[in-house]
């Protein structure tokens, strides 16, 4: 979900923006710095990574990500995922942004000294493991928001209202694919304590968790396609179609789920990216002499086109498994 939790705040941050009459750049790079905002909070899996470092101490070809992600439980979802510490992280986050060199110094120091209190309320409530991943929160929105000072006009106000819209869209994509997160850290929550199941058969669990994060992918290329007045369904190559062979992997193939997921995940990308990479639609043509006849040339293929090509492959994959699935290999 690391992606669609990006792919998501950037559109909807971009959509309204445009609704509300900005022009499709500056609507664009709002949902930019949102998205990015978006990405923030997994940041936590960082500390999985001393999970690698044991991996072969746990049996199997899957010893690897099995050890990575039983070490990311120990901090995942949790401080990072906060509503409140994102409702406290943001607007600081936002003082970075301050242009106005007689002030800003010290509204940095603003910034600054709030996000400190939030690596020292981790380290009072969690120890030094939650410091640790609230110190690199903190140090990822801060850069996040000197990139956007740097590279965009956008106000202050601007990027706390991406920047919390980001941080706050987050934490609901993981009700469907894990553990639900701690939402009012430092606090218990009462509500939304275990995950969401879309349907009580595993695979199709997983087969329904995976078309959300595709749907925000898709809801992303529309904001783009519609920002920059490009025609979606224009832009697709045919190529995409040959993402339906990959239904019979369905028969071959176990069956995947949210604890085993990684044969069919890292599977029906492949496909998407091989349809991506092989669309050949030139762009453009120019022309050169050879023997006294002009040769066409193709141009490069725009990455907008090889992106809509390899997600719609995915899209045809995704429906051509579970089609299969449901009438040939499904326990039901």
């Amino acid at each position: 979900m690391f992606l669609g939790h990006a792919l998501f705040a950037f559109a909807v941050a971009a959509l309204v923006a445009e609704r509300r009459g900005w022009d499709g750049r500056r609507a664009l790079l709002v949902g930019a710095v949102a998205g990015a905002f978006a990405a923030i909070p997994d940041i936590d899996v960082a500390y999985a990574l001393v999970g690698l470092a044991d991996w072969r101490l746990v049996g199997g070809s899957l010893g690897a990500p099995a050890a990575f992600w039983d070490a990311s439980r120990a901090v995942h979802r949790s401080a990072t995922h906060s509503l409140l510490v994102g409702a406290v992280a943001a607007p600081a986050f936002a003082l970075f942004v301050v242009r106005d060199s007689s002030r800003a110094r010290l509204v940095r120091l603003a910034g600054s000294a709030i996000l400190v209190g939030l690596v020292a309320l981790a380290l009072v409530v969690d120890g030094s493991v939650s410091a640790f991943v609230m110190a690199l929160f903190a140090a990822s929105g801060v850069f996040v928001a000197a990139v956007a000072a740097r590279g965009t006009s956008l106000s202050p106000s601007a990027v706390a209202l991406a920047a919390l819209w980001g941080l706050w869209s987050h934490p609901w994509g993981d009700l469907v694919t894990g553990s639900p997160p701690e939402w009012l850290y430092p606090l218990e929550s009462p509500v939304l304590a275990t995950r969401v199941v879309l349907h009580p058969d595993p695979t199709l669990h997983l087969l329904c968790a995976f078309a959300i994060e595709l749907a925000a992918v898709w809801l992303a290329l529309v904001t783009v396609c519609r920002l920059t007045d490009r025609s979606l369904l224009a832009l697709v190559d045919r190529r995409a179609g040959a993402g339906v062979a990959y239904g019979l992997v369905a028969l071959a193939a176990t069956p995947p789920t949210l604890a085993v997921s990684y044969h069919f995940v890292f599977s029906i990308l492949v496909v998407g990216a091989l349809c991506g990479a092989s669309c050949g639609v030139p762009s453009a043509t120019t022309l050169r002499a050879d023997g006294g006849r002009s040769v066409p040339v193709p141009g490069a293929v725009p990455l907008l086109e090889r992106a809509l090509t390899a997600v719609g492959a995915v899209t045809v994959a995704l429906l051509a498994y579970a089609t299969v699935y449901v009438a040939f290999v499904a326990p039901f």
